[in-house]
């Protein structure tokens, strides 16, 4: 039985390695709570010439036409909801299309998370009304359906919400000195129900979970150790063989 599982692994894993020679990379979604890691991530990545790294568009929304659109977002949520997710769904999807040449594209957070998490958020706490909801998921299922979206892997950076909020107020950006306690541990317990315990939403793809509560010093170990199924070199079913 654990022979016909490995063939049929290789056999599902040359038909993606294949689909990735047509012109297609092997994209991975770097998917975490806010303060998980992800630049330290994608940092250690960038320097592979097999991989083309795509941090968040956060430049983007800092500046859309002059409009700091994250720093308006943090300031009143409930005004602001609609527009910032809106544009973050737009520059997400420009994430999505950007051609590559490299053979694995890694981007930090996809239109999954967008809507799956943050809209969702904004939903629970009625900071976006419902009609506004409808409005974005609308545009989410269009894109998904007519647009090439596709996530081949999703890496979950999984941190424990105290250690996400100590290296935001750490890393002391001006737009997250509003952001709350509270806030972290309700995006951590979305992300967990998305991605961990696979309640929320439907995963779009196989899910990896890293320790990202480990310090920086060591945690590039942890990155070596997975990078055959980061690089579509081994699938990630094989893990568990």
């Amino acid at each position: 039985m654990n022979s016909i599982r490995k063939i049929i692994s290789r056999m599902a894993h040359a038909a993606l390695a294949s689909k990735s020679d047509l012109g297609r990379p092997f994209t991975v979604a770097v998917e975490g709570n806010v303060g998980s890691g992800k630049t330290t991530f994608l940092q250690h990545f960038i320097k592979n010439n097999n991989v083309a790294v795509f941090a968040e568009p956060i430049d983007m929304w800092r500046n859309c036409n002059g409009y700091n659109l994250l720093e308006l977002m943090y300031q009143d949520p409930k005004k602001w909801s609609f527009t910032f997710q809106s544009y973050v769904q737009l520059t997400m999807l420009r994430q999505h299309q950007k051609k590559v040449i490299q053979p694995v594209k890694l981007m930090e957070r996809s239109l999954y998370s967008a809507r799956y998490c943050f809209v969702e958020k904004l939903s629970r706490d009625g900071l976006m009304p419902s009609a506004s909801v409808a409005v974005i998921d609308e545009w989410f299922k269009y894109i998904t359906k007519y647009e090439d979206t596709t996530v081949d892997l999703i890496v979950y950076l999984r941190t424990s919400p105290e250690v996400a909020y100590e290296r935001i107020l750490t890393r002391n950006r001006s737009e997250e000195r509003t952001v709350a306690f509270e806030y972290i541990k309700a995006l951590h317990d979305i992300h967990e129900d998305w991605l961990y315990h696979k309640t929320l939403h439907k995963c779009v793809a196989p899910v990896l979970v890293l320790n990202a509560n480990l310090d920086r010093s060591v945690i590039e170990g942890e990155y070596e150790k997975y990078e055959p199924h980061i690089l579509n070199k081994i699938p990630l079913e094989a893990k568990t063989m």
